[in-house]
C-alpha cells in the first residue's frame, strides 16, 4: 500500500490551553503518538480515523519535536495526553452543574446531572470506575458498557454499541477498546451517532483511573518517558511496540523529512 498518512499535514491541537476551544456539539477527539503513527502508515482506516479527527491531540513527545523537526503544518508547544483530556472534561462537566446556561442542560432542560459514558474494558474495571468517579465528580451521572472482547465485533455487537450510546443522549462519552480499534470504530460508526457532545478515545485512561495500571512517575512523564515506564513494567509484551516502534517512528519521521 502506497503511504498516504504524513505527520506533517495533520492538524494537531497546539497547547492545552486550547481545550477550552473545542466547541461544544458533535465533536470526535483523538489522540497521536509514536505507535499509533506506526500503525497508521501501513493502516489505511486507522490513517483515515486519525486525519479525520474533529480534534487530534499530540499525545507524547515524540510527536512533539518530531512536528518541529518536520517543520509541520502544526507544530504543539507540548503534549497534550488522553488523561489530560479526561481530567479537563470530567472537572468541566463536574462544574457546570450550577451553571443554568451549560449546554447539556439547554439540550436537556429537566436532566439533573450530566451524563458521561465509558465504552470499552472490562466490568471489573468499569466498575472500579463508576465508584471513584460518584466520588470525585458526584456531579455526573456515570452510565459504562463493555462490549465483548474479541478482535472483531459482529454486526450485532456494532448495533448493541450504538444503540447503547444513542439511547442515552450523552454528554460526554469515553471509547476505551486500545488503538488503533476505538478510533476506528468511533470513525466509522460516527454517522451513525445520534448525539450532540464530545467523543473522545483515551485507552489506557480506563484503567488508569481505575487504579488497574499505575502512570509513571511524575518525572519521568515531564520528562516524556512515560513510555519507558509503560514497558519497564511488561518488557516482553511491550518490547515490540517500543524496543522496535520507537526506532521505527524515527526512521519514519527521518523519511518524511526528505519527502516534499
Amino acid at each position: 500500500m502506497k503511504d498516504s498518512f504524513s505527520l506533517k499535514k495533520l492538524t494537531l491541537l497546539e497547547c492545552r490551553d486550547q481545550l477550552k476551544s473545542i466547541p461544544e456539539g458533535k465533536v470526535l477527539i483523538n489522540t497521536i503518538n509514536a505507535y499509533s503513527c506506526n500503525q497508521a502508515k501501513y493502516d489505511k482506516d486507522f490513517a483515515e480515523a486519525l486525519t479525520n479527527s474533529d480534534v487530534l491531540l499530540a499525545d507524547g513527545t515524540s510527536i512533539v519535536l518530531a512536528c518541529h523537526f518536520l517543520r509541520a503544518k502544526s507544530r504543539p508547544c507540548h503534549r497534550c495526553t488522553g488523561w489530560d483530556l479526561f481530567r479537563y472534561e470530567m472537572e468541566r462537566l463536574d462544574a457546570s452543574l450550577s451553571d443554568e446556561n451549560s449546554y447539556w442542560r439547554k439540550r436537556n432542560p429537566g436532566r439533573k446531572k450530566p451524563y458521561v459514558l465509558f465504552v470499552g474494558s472490562s466490568e471489573n474495571v468499569l466498575n472500579l470506575i463508576r465508584a471513584k468517579a460518584a466520588s470525585e465528580f458526584p456531579n455526573i451521572e456515570v452510565r459504562t458498557y463493555s462490549p465483548p472482547f474479541k478482535p472483531v465485533f459482529s454486526d450485532e455487537d456494532n448495533a448493541a454499541i450504538v444503540e447503547f450510546i444513542n439511547s442515552a443522549d450523552p454528554d460526554m462519552v469515553w471509547i476505551g477498546m486500545t488503538a488503533p480499534k476505538q478510533e476506528k470504530w468511533s470513525y466509522s460508526h460516527w454517522k451513525e451517532l445520534d448525539i450532540q457532545c464530545h467523543v473522545g478515545s483515551i485507552g489506557a485512561v480506563f484503567d488508569f483511573y481505575a487504579g488497574t495500571m499505575p502512570r509513571a512517575p511524575l518525572f519521568m512523564q515531564r520528562c516524556g518517558l512515560e513510555w519507558l515506564y509503560r514497558w519497564s513494567r511488561e518488557p516482553i509484551r511491550l518490547f515490540r511496540r517500543y524496543g522496535i516502534g520507537n526506532p521505527q517512528f524515527v526512521w519514519n519521521v527521518v523519511k518524511e523529512f526528505f519527502v516534499r
